[in-house]
């Protein structure tokens, strides 16, 4: 078992045989579930907890990256609502993540605090291209389609935007919003484990459209993708998969 995926809000309660489990690391524990779908085997990480009660800014994202290496996990799909703040994606809309801008504010967001050295790692393709073009090629045969790819603007939370702070990520090129990408994705990079991430778009950003953004209706967009976005994530995973990208440099490994 070396491929997993990290669930965000509503996808929680779609897996009946697994195996529940706490990893302990050195950054705290993490709850994996380890499910098995028409026998083939995979790890599925809660990000807010398994009762999604941990809010964006709280989770404890090396730990749960951590927890997933030290299980030997080498591929990875995240999922995730997202708002837009681009004409070119409507609530329903499934998109992939191409790349993100980064407005986080107090949280742990790298492994490299050790103090041997000082260690950078690129971040030129941040979500694993070769991960994203499968997941596109397998969508296609479930007839799930992805309305394109999009820039992600990671959001420290847990409150939502004000419209003149979405009037500024969409002037920066920022195309949808969330709060949990970063520091997860740079995690995975330093970590040396490919990463893609697929977005449900749950809601118009605040100032885009007459009605705020709630948790009901994020929870009632990812209910109508969520499934489908699972089964072609596990789909793409029993295709062969080879581990020829995303790899840093032996020296900027966790």
């Amino acid at each position: 078992m070396n491929q997993a995926i990290i669930g965000g809000t509503g996808v929680y309660k779609l897996f009946d045989d697994k195996e529940s489990v706490t990893v302990d690391t050195r950054y705290g524990s993490a709850d994996v579930d380890l499910v098995t779908i028409d026998g083939f085997r995979f790890a599925f990480l809660p990000r807010h907890g398994r009762g999604h009660s941990v809010p964006p800014h709280r989770i404890n994202y090396r730990a749960n990256i951590q927890a997933l290496k030290d299980l030997g996990i080498r591929f990875i799909y995240a999922t995730a609502a997202v708002g837009s703040c681009s004409e070119r994606f409507a609530p329903g809309d499934v998109v992939v993540l191409r790349d993100f801008l980064d407005f986080t504010k107090g949280r742990p967001s790298t492994f490299f605090e050790d103090g041997t050295e000082v260690r950078h790692v690129p971040m030129g393709e941040p979500y694993c291209r070769k991960l994203t073009e499968a997941f596109e090629e397998t969508a296609r045969d479930h007839r799930l389609w992805i309305k394109g790819s999009a820039v992600y603007v990671c959001t420290e939370g847990p409150r939502f935007e004000t419209a003149a702070e979405i009037r500024m990520y969409a002037r920066m090129g920022g195309e949808v919003v969330g709060m949990t990408s970063v520091p997860e994705v740079v995690l995975a990079r330093e970590a040396g484990i490919c990463y893609a991430s697929v977005g449900i778009v749950t809601n118009m950003c605040t100032g885009l459209s007459e009605e705020e953004a709630t948790l009901r209706q994020v929870q009632e967009a990812m209910s109508r993708n969520r499934a489908a976005i699972l089964r072609a994530c596990v789909d793409t995973f029993k295709r062969p998969m080879t581990k020829t990208c995303c790899e840093v440099p032996a020296a900027a490994r966790v």
